[in-house]
């Protein structure tokens, strides 16, 4: 009886037509009044889909066996729409809960993905693989339907028009044979909107229409679907104003947009595990982003209060103590410009602060590889940010040649840069110095970096960790923001 006053319930749903079919293009925003518990849920686990579509998309031929298996896996886990039913369009309890999920959770990550130009790209990008993945794996009666209800009026040639046209198509159209021209449908499209399939020589031309095959119309619809997104983040854009006057929004919206969703690495059992005259040793075992602070700080005595913050929460994470920081800083800047007394005086509460011993007492997390790139970008004279990210091409090519990485290696690292992959180029970077083919871990954070190096170079155990790092406990976004500015704050010192 519950279940059916529940199902009931679906029809008083204003946006229940929304959800009839199991996909759309987002073109009308939810309306329903939803808590911020489900509004910070349904963000996290979008998150959580998209870095798995980025990941999946670099690590697996798309739409291949493997590709699909563990995308439906990870649609499957998060309770998204995963697999179209082929039988029928009825709309049943759990599908209607998947779908507005699906489309709720879409707009919520819009607000915090339109705040820049590579935050848009990024969420794009994303959202297009992952409409991709859908449309492909629609029956062909339901990818019709989808295109006439979006106003896309492509109708299919009957099987008369496809025998009279049956040389032209599959001379002209890519990849159809004779055996399959029976088999496949085509779609006739004004040839305006399959400019890419024309200019590529794909598709048959007659009286002004494109005749497109079925596997080459997702071309069509996703140059659509990218264009209405990118049109409508631009848009969203403009309203932020209005929704960063919202002091329970505004907070998480921007740590969304560099969100880290894995350990926790601030809760050290193993505190000075690690002494000071093993971290030179230990190097090796530092992502590229540590590697280049800490050489900096050993030639110039000095880092920036940027450089400071990103390198000394990672050495707290490693396992260094307070008191092993303050003489690992004081030691290092004494042999520069900087004598004890004035190190005491303008940089030692800032090292106690980071450790909870000063101010509001926070333990302070180490950055993960999301804040590096997409907070507080380096200027001149500054060696903090991600080397994949904020270095000039040629820069970071001759870093990779500095460490030995092979040409070939680093032609594969600079194509994941150009597309904007900077986590899994760092991740490639691993595979490389470390001489693993597959890495078997999604990498998020310098010192989830350092720990998985730690267990290579040990031959499959970490010597330097005696227990697993906590799950990382979540804290509430207006706690993130103050502890965030206040540590900045205590560091600008030029």
């Amino acid at each position: 009886m519950q279940f059916q006053r529940r199902h009931r319930k679906l029809g008083t749903n204003p946006q229940s037509e929304l959800y009839v079919q199991p996909l759309q293009f987002y073109g009308e925003p939810p309306l329903e009044n939803i808590s911020l518990a489900e509004f910070e849920t349904f963000a996290v686990e979008r998150l959580k889909l998209l870095k798995t579509v980025e990941n999946l998309g670099v690590s697996y031929v798309k739409h291949g066996s493997q590709y699909k298996l563990k995308m439906d896996n990870e649609l499957r886990l998060l309770h998204f729409p995963y697999r179209p039913d082929t039988e029928k369009l009825s709309l049943c309890y759990p599908d209607f809960w998947k779908r507005r999920k699906d489309h709720i959770s879409h707009f919520i990550l819009r607000l915090a993905y339109c705040q820049t130009e590579d935050l848009r790209r990024w969420f794009i990008q994303q959202e297009v693989d992952l409409f991709r993945y859908r449309f492909t794996d629609l029956p062909p009666q339901q990818k019709l339907e989808f295109l006439h209800k979006n106003n896309l009026k492509y109708n299919t040639l009957s099987d008369k028009e496809k025998n009279e046209l049956s040389d032209k198509l599959l001379m002209s159209s890519y990849s159809v044979s004779g055996v399959t021209v029976e088999k496949l449908e085509f779609y006739k499209v004004p040839f305006q909107d399959a400019l890419d399939l024309v200019r590529s020589r794909k598709v048959y031309l007659k009286a002004g229409f494109a005749f497109v095959p079925q596997q080459d119309i997702v071309t069509i619809v996703l140059n659509d679907f990218r264009t209405r997104l990118s049109k409508a983040l631009a848009l969203t854009a403009r309203s932020l104003p209005a929704v960063h006057s919202d002091e329970r929004l505004h907070p998480l919206l921007n740590h969304l947009s560099h969100a880290y969703l894995g350990q926790d690495y601030s809760i050290q059992k193993n505190v000075g595990k690690i002494s000071l005259e093993q971290i030179d040793s230990v190097r090796k075992s530092f992502p590229l982003c540590m590697r280049q602070l800490h050489q900096a700080l050993r030639e110039n005595h000095h880092l920036r209060h940027g450089g400071r913050m990103q390198y000394g929460l990672f050495l707290k994470g490693i396992g260094i103590s307070l008191e092993q920081a303050l003489q690992f800083w004081r030691s290092e800047f004494i042999r520069g410009k900087v004598d004890a007394d004035k190190f005491d005086k303008a940089y030692a509460y800032g090292i106690r602060h980071m450790y909870g011993k000063e101010g509001k007492r926070a333990d302070y997390t180490p950055y993960s590889c999301m804040k590096v790139i997409l907070s507080n970008p380096p200027s001149q004279g500054d060696h903090h940010g991600c080397p994949f990210r904020h270095s000039d091409p040629e820069l970071l090519k001759q870093k990779l040649q500095f460490y030995k990485v092979s040409p070939s290696s680093i032609t594969q690292i600079l194509e994941l840069v150009k597309g904007m992959h900077f986590q899994l180029a760092c991740q490639k970077y691993f595979e490389v110095t470390h001489n693993v083919e597959d890495s078997s871990f999604s990498l998020s954070h310098p010192n989830q970096y350092f720990i998985e190096s730690q267990k290579v170079l040990g031959g499959g155990k970490d010597p330097k960790r005696e227990v697993d790092v906590p799950q990382k406990v979540q804290e509430t976004p207006q706690h993130l923001a103050e502890t965030s500015e206040d540590l900045e704050a205590l560091f600008k010192d030029g």
